[in-house]
């Protein structure tokens, strides 16, 4: 049985709103979600959002329909990139998400965050039409280094033109991705269950095989990817320690030949 997964839920200050939300991911089958925080840095708006902890969100987390165990809640950042200044890589406050997107609005930076940044997801913006070409170098740089595209379905759903220019610009990523995206929603009403997702995808241009990867075993990929991403390529983790080593006994009832020697 496919572990699903919707790693896009928008964060809302509402929070039977958000709770609505996590509850309908749940009784849809959905395993894991991930809290979506965005950032759209400007001249007044240059700090990033804290993310709040899932226990002052919801009192109980919601069992997986199907499954004996509740849902897992992730944290993720989606920074919104104008400029190369937005994406700070070496910031401290992307440690405190689990997940780290961009969306980047210009061929420059789409080129930079295929090659260059250290995230995990790449949004891109598909309810207009796009200033640029995707193009098969950056974006199969992109895939090499595990990273997946993310294509957000929701506007499609709300108006026809949006959801021609949805269809247009997915069908033209996927021509250059090797299947290698994921499709997100942004509202509770237009929440749908990973099998819609699926056929969904079909619309997109990706196979049966693939349309489900991107709801379960690509998802999968990303979250392995963003631990690996805090880690020394995934061999090593560092983490602080609340445990301290007790002070030596000043005198010990063993003999003096079994005492532990001063270094």
């Amino acid at each position: 049985m496919s572990v699903f997964m919707d790693l896009n839920l928008s964060y809302s200050s509402d929070k039977s709103r958000l709770h609505s939300l996590i509850e309908s991911a749940a009784h849809l089958g959905f395993s894991t979600v991930a809290i979506n925080y965005v950032f759209e840095p400007t001249a007044k708006k240059k700090q990033i959002p804290a993310p709040t902890p899932i226990n002052e969100l919801i009192d109980q987390l919601p069992i997986v329909q199907g499954r004996s165990r509740p849902i897992r809640v992730l944290n993720r950042l989606t920074v919104v990139m104008s400029d190369s200044s937005h994406f700070r890589p070496s910031s401290p406050e992307y440690r405190c998400f689990d997940l780290l997107a961009i969306q980047p609005t210009t061929e420059k930076l789409f080129h930079a965050a295929c090659m260059m940044y250290d995230v995990d997801i790449i949004c891109i913006s598909v309810t207009e039409k796009l200033p640029f070409f995707f193009k098969r170098a950056p974006v199969n740089g992109a895939v090499d280094r595990g990273l997946v595209f993310e294509v957000s379905y929701s506007a499609s759903i709300r108006d026809a033109t949006m959801r021609r220019y949805t269809i247009a610009n997915a069908v033209s990523l996927m021509d250059s991705c090797k299947g290698k995206v994921r499709p997100p929603q942004q509202d509770p009403l237009e929440l749908r269950g990973p099998y819609d997702i699926t056929n969904l995808g079909l619309l997109f241009g990706l196979s049966d095989g693939d349309a489900k990867e991107a709801v379960s075993s690509t998802c999968r990929s990303v979250i392995l990817h963003a631990e690996t991403r805090k880690s020394a390529s995934g061999i090593i983790y560092t983490m602080k320690s609340c445990q301290q080593e007790a002070p030596p006994a000043a005198h010990s009832d063993a003999p003096a030949a079994k005492r532990a020697k001063p270094y």
